[in-house]
């Protein structure tokens, strides 16, 4: 079954055929991007695109690739056998499963998605190298092997935030979703918002491409923000024409909070509403 987006995911066709491909070649699909551009979604898509189960490993700075294997609960078996618990004779009692083990052992082929693998450590993608490739891994407390009844379709994301391994890299598929160009933008408001006044989706990609243009942005607006922006627009019932018609000198655009993301980048606009102030005058 070929992955050509869903009803509420628009998939443009390069990131279709990078799904596609990672699925017929086996290997791991890394995808990068801009914040809020739907790299963690997708791989929620691809599940419900494909019906197959979808196991989520959301990747934190203290997370270890030992993690994703299992964990040994090794104070827990102490105090239980201080306390003369039956269930101290089985090892297997203090093994926790972690997300690439309950990938493996499923009957069925699922999804897994490893998110934003640049929050971990930089040895974090290379600690999985051999798990990855070779699709088991050895549990060392208890001397069994663990092998993949499935081979798992890995999606793996990454906002950029640091570079990784080139023998990593080697073993993936990658594709870099690029920033939506204002057709498919269109696209994906009509697919959250299909009933939406025409004239206001209009006045705000006017609003918002043009406030991602402004040099010196330290974050520029996403797809998200631009969707929860329209979200508040059409809740206040703010017509297009208010956007049409903005006082080019006031510069921050009505409800900003929802596009703007920190003080440096209000204070910019600020700034160049008072510059655009004095040369009108």
């Amino acid at each position: 079954m070929k992955f050509t987006g869903t009803d509420s995911y628009v998939s443009t066709d390069d990131l279709s055929m990078a799904v596609n491909a990672a699925v017929t070649l086996q290997r791991p699909l890394l995808i990068k991007g801009e914040p809020g551009t739907g790299k963690t979604l997708l791989a929620e898509q691809v599940a419900a695109a494909m019906g197959k189960k979808l196991i989520q490993w959301h990747i934190k700075s203290t997370t270890k690739a030992q993690q994703g294997l299992y964990e040994y609960d090794a104070v827990s078996r102490l105090r239980d056998s201080q306390l003369g618990n039956d269930k101290v004779h089985d090892i297997g009692n203090y093994i926790k499963r972690g997300k690439l083990w309950e990938a493996f052992a499923a009957d069925e082929q699922v999804v897994l998605l490893i998110d934003e693998i640049d929050k971990a450590d930089i040895e974090f993608p290379n600690d999985l190298l051999v798990e990855l490739d070779r699709m088991e891994f050895f549990v060392y407390e208890t001397g069994e092997t663990v092998r993949a009844k499935h081979r798992p379709i890995i999606i793996i994301t990454s906002n950029n935030e640091k570079e990784l391994p080139d023998a990593f890299l080697r073993r993936c598929f990658f594709h870099f979703i690029s920033f939506p160009d204002r057709e498919t933008m269109q696209k994906i408001v009509d697919v959250h918002y299909p009933s939406i006044s025409k004239d206001l989706v209009q006045e705000a990609l006017e609003v918002f491409f043009d406030v991602r243009q402004i040099p010196g942005l330290k974050k520029k607006p996403s797809t998200s923000e631009l969707i929860d922006w329209l979200k508040l627009l059409m809740a206040d019932e703010i017509p297009g024409e208010i956007l049409k018609n903005r006082d080019a000198s006031k510069a921050i655009p009505p409800l900003y909070g929802a596009l703007l993301k920190n003080e440096q980048d209000v204070h910019l606009l600020e700034r160049l509403a008072f510059m655009h102030r004095r040369e009108s005058r």
